[in-house]
């Protein structure tokens, strides 16, 4: 997807604005046009992210993510797993879990969460969210939430048999 468009669109929208003011404007509006092409890029790259963000939402547990060739952003789209990795999904899939719809005001929205890695945790998270085909967004709301089912199952499991062996985590 090229910006230029976009771009070319509000620097032509502020000279028309500029030519009611006169000259003076109008040389004002062709100096600050050049500074402002940086600042409606990324103002649009931000509205393609949520925008992003937003349908993957609504497409789990496939994602979208906008990244970056050059200057221009480009869709990534994630499909569902492959039938190998069916087991997997379907064995996560029917554990019980409550589902947040749009409508829920208390799990409808999102919110934005900045959280501090070490530098190799960080590469170790982007790896194995590559390699699952997810964003890094979208691995870290799996882990999250695979995480807070995990410490609900083993408060019920404290209640098990205690000869009883179970094993639960990540394996690669």
């Amino acid at each position: 997807m090229q910006l230029n468009q976009y771009v070319t669109s509000v620097q032509h929208q502020l000279d028309v604005a500029a030519e009611a003011g006169g000259p003076d404007a109008l040389a004002l509006s062709e100096r600050l046009t050049a500074a402002l092409e940086s600042t409606v890029r990324l103002v649009l790259l931000e509205a393609l992210s949520d925008a992003a963000s937003e349908i993957t939402l609504e497409l789990a547990p496939a994602s979208v993510e906008v990244r970056l060739r050059g200057r221009d952003p480009e869709f990534v789209v994630t499909n569902q797993p492959a039938a190998a990795d069916f087991e997997a999904v379907s064995e996560r899939s029917s554990q019980p879990t409550r589902a947040f719809s749009a409508e829920e005001p208390d799990g409808g929205s999102t919110s934005r969460t900045t959280l501090r890695l070490p530098d190799l945790l960080k590469q170790q998270v982007e790896e194995a969210a590559g390699l699952e085909g997810l964003s890094v967004n979208s691995w870290l709301i799996r882990a999250v939430a695979d995480a807070l089912k995990g410490s609900q199952q083993s408060q019920r499991t404290a209640r098990r048999d205690p000869g009883e062996q179970n094993f639960t985590g990540w394996a690669r």
